[in-house]
């Protein structure tokens, strides 16, 4: 029962992340088309700023409310976790509201002296009312996860994209011809709206789960607040901090660019195009690591509280493995066909340069957030902090020294020294930790080994077969896509780097005179 729990876990995110990543990238090329580039430039800032506020709302509280929970509906007397997540509920309240107050107030001030573009001011202050329905959606996410019930969040998330493109698509035709600013403006009501009306289901599903969790506990447990503000701290102080520095490295970013450009309009279509139509294509095939990372928090931390360290190494190695193999055909697609997706999805060459750049790096980056939410999950804020704080430090002197004279090219390379050191830098705290080795030739040499067969495979075999075909662009991506991906698999398995059994990760219970396992 618990395997077919766990699988179906799995299918549901994996599912539910596939469809809204896909849905996420499809609804910013159809606003993408309205407000063109330096629309998206404006939209991007804007949410930077917004960002920052979900950052004070939100910070720690799903960890906390998924940590406590699970671990006390892991004792004989589970009824201790209601009084938890009403602590946890009330914090996130109030954090919610304090962050909406802040956003709202000071949204033309954020948007003359930080962002400098008055245009941005009506969206923030339409934004602001979101944050306490983001913050208490937080903590409810927390607490289905610790009940290993993903269904709720699942469709909450649908549910909410539903209703944010609903609202897009009816204002947002009326709003373009009163300029960028309204047509922003429109965008971002969906998002408030779509954020209230996910916060109501699962308020909903979280008041029917309770009726499952016995009403009183037979030994309250003390100190519930202390060990939530214990949980949150850390985590709140690594991404306050965070959140700040990557703020103002954004807001850094087309400033700097205009230097170089000596266009205001130039800089913001192209940090629009990178960050607004790039990076989502980019972090598209993220979905099926995602399911893993979701439902390893409340195993990891239930592995490491009970010191199982059999059973966590074993766990870690498996997600390493999946996270590099998954990851290293993902980059070596987008490089191999940056071109066509670029023109398919957008119908511009600048953003295939931009995903050719990019592609390389999919690896680290993919590897630097699955080892962040392992990290965390063992109890290692502090370190995440300090690396992440490094990073934003040494981003934002880089975008200061290379942007003004090499523009664009200067903030790829800013990307590039980016991703590498905080990626190396968790890894190197994660085998610590754990005490694993780097598995070079099951985690990199084989992968991009079999990659590189299957890219000449296309390149050499396929291609020209097909060329006489005259296939259109999709066709043909789409067809090398495929290929490319079953050779790459074929390979994977000659090699012994992988098997199928290595894709699926599912929770093993403890039997009798056995060691706890994953398998």
């Amino acid at each position: 029962m618990a395997r077919q729990s766990y699988l179906k876990n799995a299918a549901i995110l994996t599912g539910t992340g596939l469809l809204l990543r896909a849905a996420g990238m499809f609804f910013r090329i159809y606003i993408a088309a309205r407000i063109g580039a330096e629309g998206m430039g404006l939209y991007q800032l804007i949410y930077t700023v917004y960002t920052m506020a979900v950052t004070l709302a939100t910070a720690g509280l799903s960890v906390a409310a998924t940590r406590l929970s699970a671990e006390l509906l892991a004792t004989d007397d589970p009824a201790n976790v209601r009084a938890a997540m009403r602590r946890t509920l009330a914090l996130g309240l109030g954090l919610g509201a304090a962050a909406a107050a802040l956003l709202f107030t000071g949204a033309g001030l954020a948007a003359d002296w930080w962002l400098e573009d008055a245009r941005a001011a009506l969206s923030l202050r339409i934004l602001a009312p979101s944050l306490p329905f983001m913050a208490v959606s937080a903590c409810l996410r927390g607490f289905f996860m610790a009940r290993r019930k993903v269904g709720p969040n699942s469709r909450a998330q649908i549910f909410e994209q539903v209703v944010r493109i609903g609202v897009v698509a009816l204002l947002i035709d009326s709003a373009v011809p009163q300029g960028i600013g309204t047509a922003c403006a429109a965008v971002v009501v969906g998002n408030t709206v779509s954020e209230a009306a996910s916060w109501v289901y699962m308020e909903w599903c979280y008041r029917r789960e309770l009726r499952d969790v016995p009403r009183n506990a037979k030994r309250p447990v003390q100190g519930l607040g202390r060990q939530l503000w214990d949980i949150i701290a850390p985590i709140a102080a690594n991404q306050y901090m965070t959140s700040v520095l990557r703020t103002v490295e954004n807001v850094m970013v087309p400033g700097c660019l205009a230097l170089y450009t000596l266009s205001r309009e130039t800089a913001l279509s192209q940090y629009g195009a990178l960050k607004g139509m790039a990076m989502p294509v980019i972090f598209f095939p993220f979905s099926f690591l995602a399911t893993l990372s979701t439902l390893l928090l409340p195993e990891i931390t239930e592995a490491h509280v009970q010191n199982r360290r059999a059973a966590l190494e074993h766990l870690v190695n498996r997600v390493m493995l999946i996270t590099l193999v998954l990851s290293f055909l993902a980059g070596g697609l987008f490089t191999q066909f940056a071109k066509e997706i670029g023109l398919v999805l957008y119908q511009s060459e600048e953003i295939g340069f931009y995903l050719s750049i990019l592609g390389p790096l999919m690896p680290f980056m993919y590897m630097e957030s699955m080892v962040d939410g392992i990290l965390k999950g063992l109890g290692e804020q502090l370190s995440s902090f300090r690396y992440t704080a490094l990073d934003s430090v040494v981003r934002i002197a880089l975008i200061y020294l290379l942007l003004p004279r090499f523009g664009m090219q200067g903030f790829l390379f800013v990307m590039l020294v980016s991703n590498l050191l905080t990626s190396l830098l968790n890894l190197h705290r994660l085998l610590h930790v754990t005490g694993l080795r780097v598995q070079w030739m099951r985690w990199v040499i084989k992968p991009v080994f079999s990659f590189l067969c299957a890219g000449a495979a296309c390149r050499f075999v396929l291609q020209p077969l097909t060329q006489r075909l005259g296939l259109p662009l999709l066709a043909w991506a789409v067809l090398g896509a495929v290929f490319t991906s079953v050779v790459y698999a074929l390979f994977i398995w000659l090699t012994g780097c992988a098997g199928p059994g290595d894709f699926i990760v599912r929770r093993a219970r403890k039997k009798a005179g056995e060691r706890d396992s994953f398998g």
